[in-house]
C-alpha cells in the first residue's frame, strides 16, 4: 500500500509527508486538514480574520509535527525544531504575517515545551493549495 493511503497526513499529491536524512526530518508543506478535509479555506485579511488564521497555522503545524512523529517513529525522538516556515495567503497590503505564524509557534511550544521554539519565517503569498489560508513546514533535529 502507498503511503498516500497509510499516512496520518495523506499527501495531496506526488510527494512524502516528510523526509528523514542525516539526523533531520524535513516536512512538506502541510495545511490545516483534518483526514486528508481542507477545514479553513479562504484569504486571510477577506473571508478569513486574524484569530481563524492563527487557528488555521495552528493545525498546520499540528499535521507537520504529526508527519515528523510518523516518519521519525514518535515525537519523542524531536531534539529541538530548527525551523519553521509559515505561508500566508493574504490580501495585497496585509501585514499581519508573522501574528498570524504566532498560532503554528504556540501548538509546537504546546507539544514539545521549549524544544518548539524554532527560527521562523511568515511569508505572504497570493494562494496556497486548494485555498489553504495557510501552509506550514518543519526542519526538525533527532536525538541520537
Amino acid at each position: 500500500m502507498s503511503d498516500q493511503f497509510t499516512s496520518a497526513v495523506p499527501p495531496q499529491g506526488d510527494y512524502v509527508a516528510a523526509v528523514v536524512h542525516g539526523g533531520l526530518v524535513l516536512t512538506a508543506g502541510m495545511t490545516p486538514r483534518r483526514a486528508g478535509v481542507l477545514q479553513v479555506r479562504g484569504t486571510v485579511g477577506d473571508d478569513v480574520d486574524l484569530a481563524a488564521a492563527q487557528e488555521a497555522a495552528a493545525m498546520a503545524a499540528g499535521n507537520a509535527l504529526l508527519a515528523v512523529a510518523e516518519a521519525a517513529g514518535g515525537l519523542e525522538r524531536v531534539a529541538r525544531v530548527l525551523r519553521m516556515t509559515v505561508f500566508v495567503a493574504a490580501v495585497d497590503g496585509f501585514t499581519e504575517h508573522s501574528r498570524v505564524a504566532d498560532g503554528a509557534s504556540r501548538a509546537l511550544t504546546a507539544q514539545l515545551g521549549p524544544r518548539g521554539r524554532a527560527a521562523r519565517s511568515a511569508v505572504g503569498v497570493a494562494s496556497l493549495p486548494s485555498g489553504a489560508p495557510v501552509e506550514v513546514e518543519l526542519t526538525v533535529a533527532l536525538a541520537d
